[in-house]
């Protein structure tokens, strides 16, 4: 759990499970994230081995960004807890709604 604790780093991981990506694809796609908190969270990822960063050659030179095997293990956990996580809310709503009735 340790390491998925930190903020952003579950949706970070789970917008690398389609493939590599590059910075800017990755802070345009993660809404409210800052530059500085991905890159935090990319440099942790990498130190963990979650995420290998690799330059690729071309003019100018842009680095990429994809999960390694390791990385890769824990989609399947990421996607239990978001289905655990919205059955969870549509208990709740259901539940609220029912008081309201």
């Amino acid at each position: 759990m340790a390491l998925l604790g930190g903020a952003w780093t579950p949706n970070l991981i789970w917008h690398l499970s389609g493939g590599p990506r590059r910075f800017g694809e990755l802070y345009r796609d993660m809404a409210g994230i800052s530059p500085k908190m991905l890159t935090t969270r990319l440099r942790e990822l990498e130190k963990k081995r979650v995420v290998i960063r690799s330059v690729v050659p071309s003019s100018p030179p842009s680095v990429e960004y994809a999960l390694t095997e390791l990385g890769k293990e824990l989609i399947p956990v990421i996607d239990t807890i978001v289905r655990v996580g919205t059955r969870l809310l549509h208990e709740a709503d259901r539940v609220k709604g029912a008081r309201s009735a």
